[in-house]
């Protein structure tokens, strides 16, 4: 696909460079319009222009959406004024929404001047609803019927209103006031037998909606529960006023995903993507986490300080503590992970916390057990030490990783339950606490063990 994708924009640039448009613009109207819009993004800066003007006008809207909000800008910052127009008119409230957000001010302005009024109010009140809530993510164009329609109307209203229309596959039923009464799906319609029958007559009453201000993954969570291509979402008196469709809830997806990956990985989440991050904001965001990190550390420093008399003791201590708070911090680290991911597809809750405990316990005695085991033996058959110290070294193991799976597995729970987000407690913030408590072990152990 890679080849492909690289021959068929060398051939767009030989295009160009030949001045046959008329050709270019055959070749565009051949592909999808996501496809044209990587293939944009591929061109040089001052070529982007020319080829998306050779696009017809009922595609480019579609194509500018997709396009990368740096291409976007570049794009917005040569168009005229009717030029933005006509793209701004072409695009989903939701998708100017979205791309209002990565714009620098200036740009906004310009924007807003030449948008129609009736979707500049509807951009501003999506933008007014609270960060991450359900009303910032849906979108205000969809197929509204009434009770009384028949399905020639319906039809009707569908052919002349759903061109502009994010789905028309399920419609919403509404009352004089826009309460939602019903909801219905075009297949429902065909199926039916009855020509003369009424939406009232075929329309689902049981309907399942969203609140506007309701948390964007508990709506993907509804959608995903029921297999729903969109979602409908009300106010707090029941109106209807939009829709969350299966693109918008995508988006959602891939957005936490890559937030809980950048915290897990001890990096303060960014809204950008990698290449379009500054230097000095890619600094802002990893610094602090860093310098946390480094600070906690100190711990781990004053334990070995106050052991010292131990490893001056026993110097062949020194050696097996790399291994030991590797281990701590892999057992832990597992755990953590697993048990984040589980919360945040709603398979683990606060209630399952005791479940948790037991179920990491058994299998904490069963690899601390087999790793005891493993390394008592190699201690002995490679790294020439005494008994004592394998046996040190292999209890401490045991003990360690018991201690860093109760760690792992109850840790992300608390967060939760607590208001903080899971995926803080994972690997870097594990690690850090499991190297403590297993030098703390360790020293413990040898004492008991070797008499120091």
């Amino acid at each position: 696909m890679a080849e492909e994708t690289q021959e068929l924009l060398d051939r767009i640039e030989e295009m160009l460079a030949q001045k046959e448009y008329l050709t270019l613009r055959s070749t565009l109207n051949e592909l999808q319009e996501a496809d044209v819009a990587a293939l944009i993004s591929e061109l040089p800066e001052d070529d982007i222009p020319i080829v998306f003007r050779l696009l017809p006008k009922e595609t480019a809207a579609e194509c500018f959406a997709y396009l990368e909000p740096d291409v976007q800008e570049t794009l917005i910052n040569v168009f005229s004024d009717r030029e933005l127009w006509n793209v701004i008119d072409g695009l989903f409230v939701d998708d100017m929404v979205d791309m209002l957000e990565e714009m620098p001010a200036n740009v906004v302005r310009r924007i807003i001047k030449n948008t129609p009024y009736e979707k500049r109010e509807q951009v501003n009140m999506i933008l007014r609803y609270p960060k991450n809530s359900a009303g910032t993510i849906m979108t205000t164009e969809f197929v509204e019927l009434k009770a009384w329609m028949t399905r020639e109307q319906v039809f009707r209203n569908i052919r002349e209103s759903g061109v502009d229309k994010e789905t028309v596959y399920d419609c919403y039923v509404t009352d004089a006031a826009r309460h939602l009464i019903g909801v219905i799906s075009v297949k429902d319609l065909i199926m039916s037998e009855d020509e003369n029958a009424t939406v009232d007559e075929l329309m689902e009453t049981e309907v399942i909606a969203a609140n506007v201000l309701e948390d964007r993954e508990s709506v993907v969570d509804l959608m995903k529960k029921y297999g729903f291509v969109a979602l409908p979402v009300t106010d707090g008196e029941n109106r209807l006023v939009g829709i969350v469709t299966s693109d918008d809830a995508l988006t959602v997806i891939e957005d936490e995903s890559t937030e809980d990956i950048e915290i897990m990985a001890a990096i303060t989440p960014s809204e950008k993507t990698y290449f379009r991050t500054t230097v000095f904001e890619t600094w802002k965001m990893r610094i602090p986490w860093l310098l946390f990190l480094m600070i906690s550390s100190v711990f781990t420093s004053k334990i070995l300080q106050y052991f010292e008399g131990q490893l001056t003791a026993n110097g062949a201590l020194i050696a097996f503590m790399p291994m030991l708070m590797g281990t701590a911090g892999n057992a832990g680290g597992q755990v953590s992970v697993t048990i984040i991911r589980s919360l945040s597809i709603g398979e683990v809750h606060m209630s399952d916390i005791l479940k948790i405990v037991w179920k990491e316990f058994r299998v904490s005695i069963l690899c601390g057990i087999t790793l005891a085991v493993v390394n008592f033996l190699k201690m002995l058959a490679v790294d020439n030490v005494t008994i004592g110290v394998a046996l040190t070294v292999s209890v401490t193991i045991s003990l360690t990783v018991v201690v860093a799976k109760f760690i792992g597995g109850i840790l992300p729970v608390i967060a939760k339950r607590i208001g903080f987000d899971p995926a803080v407690m994972a690997s870097p913030f594990i690690t850090t606490i499991c190297d403590a408590v297993s030098l703390l072990l360790y020293f413990r152990v040898a004492s008991m063990i070797l008499g120091i």
